[in-house]
């Protein structure tokens, strides 16, 4: 059975393995929860300098909660070495993954008829 959950993942350890950048907000207008998985290898644009010299990176994501339909917009920044330096939200703010997961909406089980 370990095999199976090492090949397949086994949730909540995975997330943090998956070399991801995981990202929770909440809506600023119907507080909705929303996460938001970025795969830093192709979502972040590479920012340079004088020359080609490489300064860091940028993540712009656009997000959408699934009650108000209400668009957030958040921008984090990196060193050249990937770690975060900054980080704007517009619409929302930004929360933990332990408030993301105290207030997630129930997941539905597929129905079996």
């Amino acid at each position: 059975m370990n095999f199976l959950r090492r090949l397949f993942g086994s949730g909540d350890n995975n997330r943090e393995r998956d070399g991801a950048i995981h990202l929770y907000v909440e809506c600023g207008r119907c507080h909705a929860v929303v996460h938001v998985r970025v795969d830093p290898r192709n979502d972040l644009l590479p920012e340079y300098g004088d020359g080609d010299d490489l300064m860091g990176y940028r993540l712009i994501k656009e997000i959408m909660d699934s009650r108000c339909f209400r668009l957030m917009r958040a921008e984090i920044e990196y060193d050249a070495r990937r770690r975060e330096i900054n980080r704007t939200i517009e619409g929302g703010v930004f929360i933990t993954r332990d408030e993301y997961e105290q207030r997630r909406p129930p997941q539905s089980s597929p129905s079996r008829d």
